[in-house]
Protein backbone atom coordinates (compact mmCIF):
# COMPACT_ATOMS: atom_id res chain seq x y z
CA UNK A 1 0.00 0.00 0.00
CA UNK A 2 1.60 2.76 -0.84
CA UNK A 3 2.12 5.97 1.56
CA UNK A 4 -0.26 8.80 2.71
CA UNK A 5 -1.31 11.30 0.48
CA UNK A 6 -0.72 9.27 -2.50
CA UNK A 7 -3.52 8.60 -3.92
CA UNK A 8 -3.34 6.26 -7.07
CA UNK A 9 -5.99 4.31 -8.37
CA UNK A 10 -6.38 1.07 -9.38
CA UNK A 11 -6.82 0.76 -13.04
CA UNK A 12 -7.48 -2.22 -15.52
CA UNK A 13 -5.74 -2.63 -19.04
CA UNK A 14 -6.89 -0.16 -21.64
CA UNK A 15 -9.57 -1.45 -23.56
CA UNK A 16 -12.60 0.37 -24.40
CA UNK A 17 -14.60 0.85 -22.17
CA UNK A 18 -13.47 -1.59 -18.95
CA UNK A 19 -11.70 1.53 -17.40
CA UNK A 20 -13.44 4.56 -15.54
CA UNK A 21 -11.96 7.87 -16.92
CA UNK A 22 -10.78 5.51 -19.89
CA UNK A 23 -13.06 6.82 -23.17
CA UNK A 24 -14.48 3.87 -25.63
CA UNK A 25 -17.24 3.27 -27.80
CA UNK A 26 -19.79 3.52 -24.72
CA UNK A 27 -22.33 5.70 -23.68
CA UNK A 28 -22.44 8.26 -26.75
CA UNK A 29 -22.49 12.06 -24.96
CA UNK A 30 -25.73 12.98 -23.67
CA UNK A 31 -26.65 16.64 -24.59
CA UNK A 32 -23.90 18.71 -23.96
CA UNK A 33 -24.92 22.34 -23.74
CA UNK A 34 -21.51 23.12 -24.73
CA UNK A 35 -21.35 22.41 -28.12
CA UNK A 36 -20.76 18.90 -29.96
CA UNK A 37 -17.89 17.03 -28.68
CA UNK A 38 -14.24 17.81 -29.76
CA UNK A 39 -11.44 16.14 -29.84
CA UNK A 40 -8.85 15.87 -27.42
CA UNK A 41 -5.78 17.24 -27.83
CA UNK A 42 6.14 25.12 -17.11
CA UNK A 43 5.13 27.64 -15.53
CA UNK A 44 7.96 29.25 -14.46
CA UNK A 45 8.01 29.73 -10.81
CA UNK A 46 9.52 33.51 -11.16
CA UNK A 47 5.89 36.15 -10.95
CA UNK A 48 3.38 33.29 -10.43
CA UNK A 49 5.48 32.19 -7.36
CA UNK A 50 5.65 35.59 -5.64
CA UNK A 51 2.28 36.12 -6.38
CA UNK A 52 1.46 32.98 -3.49
CA UNK A 53 1.45 34.83 -0.55
CA UNK A 54 -0.66 37.34 -1.85
CA UNK A 55 -2.64 35.49 -3.05
CA UNK A 56 -3.27 32.57 -0.36
CA UNK A 57 -3.96 28.79 -0.38
CA UNK A 58 -6.36 27.81 -3.09
CA UNK A 59 -6.21 31.50 -4.66
CA UNK A 60 -6.78 30.96 -8.76
CA UNK A 61 -4.13 32.76 -10.62
CA UNK A 62 -4.30 34.56 -14.02
CA UNK A 63 -1.71 32.79 -16.40
CA UNK A 64 -1.24 31.89 -19.68
CA UNK A 65 -3.17 29.36 -22.12
CA UNK A 66 0.23 27.38 -22.51
CA UNK A 67 3.53 27.72 -19.81
CA UNK A 68 6.26 28.96 -20.81
CA UNK A 69 8.59 26.87 -22.79
CA UNK A 70 6.25 23.88 -23.14
CA UNK A 71 4.63 23.87 -26.47
CA UNK A 72 0.50 24.00 -26.70
CA UNK A 73 -1.07 20.33 -27.09
CA UNK A 74 -4.09 21.05 -27.33
CA UNK A 75 -6.48 22.34 -24.56
CA UNK A 76 -8.69 19.04 -23.63
CA UNK A 77 -11.84 20.18 -25.56
CA UNK A 78 -15.18 21.27 -24.89
CA UNK A 79 -16.59 18.39 -22.89
CA UNK A 80 -14.38 19.33 -19.90
CA UNK A 81 -14.31 23.06 -20.84
CA UNK A 82 -11.02 23.32 -21.83
CA UNK A 83 -8.98 22.12 -19.43
CA UNK A 84 -5.45 23.15 -21.13
CA UNK A 85 -6.62 26.92 -20.90
CA UNK A 86 -7.86 26.82 -16.83
CA UNK A 87 -5.96 29.32 -14.60
CA UNK A 88 -3.16 27.83 -11.97
CA UNK A 89 -3.77 27.81 -8.91
CA UNK A 90 -1.72 28.68 -4.93
CA UNK A 91 -1.10 25.86 -3.10
CA UNK A 92 0.81 25.92 0.48
CA UNK A 93 3.59 23.84 -1.59
CA UNK A 94 3.53 26.58 -4.35
CA UNK A 95 1.88 27.11 -7.69
CA UNK A 96 0.00 24.47 -9.01
CA UNK A 97 -1.21 24.06 -12.55
CA UNK A 98 -2.46 21.27 -14.85
CA UNK A 99 -1.47 20.69 -17.89
CA UNK A 100 -3.15 18.60 -20.96
CA UNK A 101 -0.43 15.02 -21.40
CA UNK A 102 1.63 15.78 -24.78
CA UNK A 103 2.99 12.53 -25.48
CA UNK A 104 6.47 12.93 -27.07
CA UNK A 105 7.43 15.35 -24.17
CA UNK A 106 6.23 13.35 -21.12
CA UNK A 107 5.39 9.76 -21.53
CA UNK A 108 8.89 8.94 -20.51
CA UNK A 109 8.21 10.26 -17.39
CA UNK A 110 4.80 9.26 -16.85
CA UNK A 111 6.37 5.83 -17.71
CA UNK A 112 8.51 5.74 -14.95
CA UNK A 113 5.96 6.64 -12.40
CA UNK A 114 3.98 3.71 -13.68
CA UNK A 115 6.96 1.42 -12.98
CA UNK A 116 7.29 2.71 -8.97
CA UNK A 117 5.57 -0.55 -7.34
CA UNK A 118 4.04 1.97 -5.09
CA UNK A 119 1.70 2.83 -7.80
CA UNK A 120 1.82 -0.20 -9.72
CA UNK A 121 0.03 -1.55 -7.33
CA UNK A 122 -3.07 -0.10 -7.94
CA UNK A 123 -2.64 1.40 -11.53
CA UNK A 124 -1.34 -2.11 -12.98
CA UNK A 125 0.43 0.32 -15.64
CA UNK A 126 3.66 -1.31 -14.96
CA UNK A 127 6.13 -2.31 -18.58
CA UNK A 128 7.38 -0.89 -21.20
CA UNK A 129 6.78 2.94 -22.80
CA UNK A 130 4.07 1.08 -24.99
CA UNK A 131 2.09 -0.07 -21.60
CA UNK A 132 1.54 3.59 -20.93
CA UNK A 133 1.13 4.88 -24.36
CA UNK A 134 -1.78 2.89 -25.04
CA UNK A 135 -3.30 3.81 -21.93
CA UNK A 136 -3.21 7.22 -22.76
CA UNK A 137 -3.57 7.23 -26.17
CA UNK A 138 -7.03 5.53 -25.35
CA UNK A 139 -8.01 9.07 -24.30
CA UNK A 140 -6.13 11.43 -26.14
CA UNK A 141 -7.66 9.41 -29.58
CA UNK A 142 -11.48 10.04 -28.14
CA UNK A 143 -13.85 13.05 -28.23
CA UNK A 144 -12.34 15.10 -24.96
CA UNK A 145 -14.55 12.95 -21.99
CA UNK A 146 -11.50 11.99 -20.71
CA UNK A 147 -8.53 14.30 -20.84
CA UNK A 148 -4.84 12.79 -19.15
CA UNK A 149 -2.85 15.83 -17.62
CA UNK A 150 0.77 16.43 -16.08
CA UNK A 151 0.34 18.24 -12.89
CA UNK A 152 3.34 20.78 -12.63
CA UNK A 153 3.93 22.50 -9.40
CA UNK A 154 6.28 25.55 -9.58
CA UNK A 155 6.98 24.35 -13.35
CA UNK A 156 8.17 21.00 -11.91
CA UNK A 157 5.84 18.22 -13.63
CA UNK A 158 5.66 15.70 -10.07
CA UNK A 159 1.88 14.03 -10.75
CA UNK A 160 -0.82 12.70 -13.40
CA UNK A 161 -4.05 13.15 -13.37
CA UNK A 162 -6.96 11.99 -15.58
CA UNK A 163 -9.85 14.50 -15.54
CA UNK A 164 -12.52 12.40 -16.84
CA UNK A 165 -16.79 13.22 -17.26
CA UNK A 166 -17.94 10.77 -14.74
CA UNK A 167 -21.67 11.14 -16.62
CA UNK A 168 -20.05 10.16 -19.51
CA UNK A 169 -18.41 7.23 -18.58
CA UNK A 170 -18.43 3.50 -17.47
CA UNK A 171 -18.69 4.58 -14.22
CA UNK A 172 -22.36 6.29 -14.21
CA UNK A 173 -23.59 2.72 -14.94
CA UNK A 174 -22.84 2.14 -10.92
CA UNK A 175 -23.86 5.84 -9.81
CA UNK A 176 -26.73 8.02 -9.76
CA UNK A 177 -24.68 10.28 -12.12
CA UNK A 178 -25.65 13.97 -12.25
CA UNK A 179 -25.19 16.11 -15.47
CA UNK A 180 -21.59 17.29 -15.98
CA UNK A 181 -20.27 14.90 -13.16
CA UNK A 182 -16.81 15.55 -13.15
CA UNK A 183 -14.43 12.82 -12.19
CA UNK A 184 -10.64 13.04 -10.83
CA UNK A 185 -7.99 10.09 -10.34
CA UNK A 186 -4.23 11.22 -9.59
CA UNK A 187 -0.99 10.08 -8.62
CA UNK A 188 1.83 11.60 -7.25
CA UNK A 189 4.95 10.56 -9.15
CA UNK A 190 7.83 10.91 -6.68
CA UNK A 191 8.40 9.20 -3.62
CA UNK A 192 9.67 12.58 -2.21
CA UNK A 193 6.05 14.25 -2.66
CA UNK A 194 4.33 11.27 -0.67
CA UNK A 195 3.33 11.37 2.79
CA UNK A 196 3.80 15.17 3.76
CA UNK A 197 0.03 16.88 2.45
CA UNK A 198 0.89 17.10 -0.47
CA UNK A 199 -1.56 15.19 -2.24
CA UNK A 200 -4.40 16.59 0.22
CA UNK A 201 -3.34 19.75 -1.01
CA UNK A 202 -3.53 19.30 -4.88
CA UNK A 203 -6.82 17.28 -4.47
CA UNK A 204 -8.57 20.19 -2.88
CA UNK A 205 -6.85 22.40 -5.44
CA UNK A 206 -8.01 20.62 -8.10
CA UNK A 207 -11.47 20.39 -6.78
CA UNK A 208 -11.69 24.35 -6.73
CA UNK A 209 -10.38 24.57 -10.48
CA UNK A 210 -13.15 21.80 -11.46
CA UNK A 211 -15.81 23.57 -9.81
CA UNK A 212 -14.52 27.09 -10.98
CA UNK A 213 -13.97 26.43 -14.80
CA UNK A 214 -16.81 24.14 -14.87
CA UNK A 215 -19.83 25.96 -14.07
CA UNK A 216 -22.14 23.10 -14.78
CA UNK A 217 -20.34 20.65 -12.71
CA UNK A 218 -22.15 20.25 -9.43
CA UNK A 219 -19.87 17.65 -7.75
CA UNK A 220 -16.35 16.22 -8.56
CA UNK A 221 -16.23 12.47 -7.40
CA UNK A 222 -13.39 9.85 -6.97
CA UNK A 223 -13.42 6.09 -7.08
CA UNK A 224 -10.17 5.09 -4.63
CA UNK A 225 -10.13 1.60 -4.09
CA UNK A 226 -11.41 0.85 -0.84
CA UNK A 227 -8.16 -0.82 0.22
CA UNK A 228 -6.17 2.31 -0.66
CA UNK A 229 -6.85 3.55 3.04
CA UNK A 230 -4.43 6.47 2.31
CA UNK A 231 -6.27 7.81 -0.58
CA UNK A 232 -9.49 7.42 0.99
CA UNK A 233 -7.81 9.25 3.79
CA UNK A 234 -6.50 11.95 1.14
CA UNK A 235 -9.42 12.81 -0.39
CA UNK A 236 -11.59 13.34 3.19
CA UNK A 237 -8.64 16.25 4.43
CA UNK A 238 -9.43 17.75 0.87
CA UNK A 239 -13.00 18.38 1.33
CA UNK A 240 -14.52 14.90 -0.33
CA UNK A 241 -17.01 12.89 1.38
CA UNK A 242 -17.86 8.79 1.26
CA UNK A 243 -20.91 8.68 -0.42
CA UNK A 244 -20.99 5.05 -0.87
CA UNK A 245 -18.87 2.01 -2.27
CA UNK A 246 -19.47 0.56 -5.31
CA UNK A 247 -18.81 -2.69 -7.16
CA UNK A 248 -16.49 -2.01 -10.37
CA UNK A 249 -14.97 -4.44 -13.02
CA UNK A 250 -12.13 -4.37 -11.55
CA UNK A 251 -12.44 -3.49 -7.80
CA UNK A 252 -14.77 -2.70 -5.06
CA UNK A 253 -14.59 1.51 -5.10
CA UNK A 254 -15.21 4.40 -2.27
CA UNK A 255 -17.31 6.86 -4.04
CA UNK A 256 -15.86 9.82 -2.94
CA UNK A 257 -17.94 13.37 -3.43
CA UNK A 258 -17.35 16.84 -3.51
CA UNK A 259 -20.13 18.73 -3.78
CA UNK A 260 -20.62 22.47 -5.30
CA UNK A 261 -22.49 23.40 -1.66
CA UNK A 262 -19.91 22.05 0.56
CA UNK A 263 -17.71 23.78 2.58
CA UNK A 264 -14.50 25.07 1.24
CA UNK A 265 -12.72 23.43 4.03
CA UNK A 266 -13.68 20.13 5.65
CA UNK A 267 -14.98 19.64 9.30
CA UNK A 268 -12.32 19.33 11.35
CA UNK A 269 -12.02 15.79 12.95
CA UNK A 270 -13.98 15.80 16.07
CA UNK A 271 -11.94 14.52 19.54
Amino acid sequence: MPPADTPPHKTAAPTAGARPGVPGPAPAPRGDAAGPPSGSPRAAAGAEGAALDAAGPGALLPGPAAPAGRPRHGDGGALLDRVGRWAPAATPFGIFRLVPLAPADDLALVTAWMNDPAVAAFWELAGPPEVTARHVHAQLSGDGRSVPCLGLLDGRPMSYWELYRADLDPLARHYPARPHDTGVHLLLGGAADRGRGLGTALLRAVARLVLAHRPRCGRVVAEPDVRNAPSVAAFRRAGFRLDTEVELPDKRAALMVRQRTDPTEPAPPRP
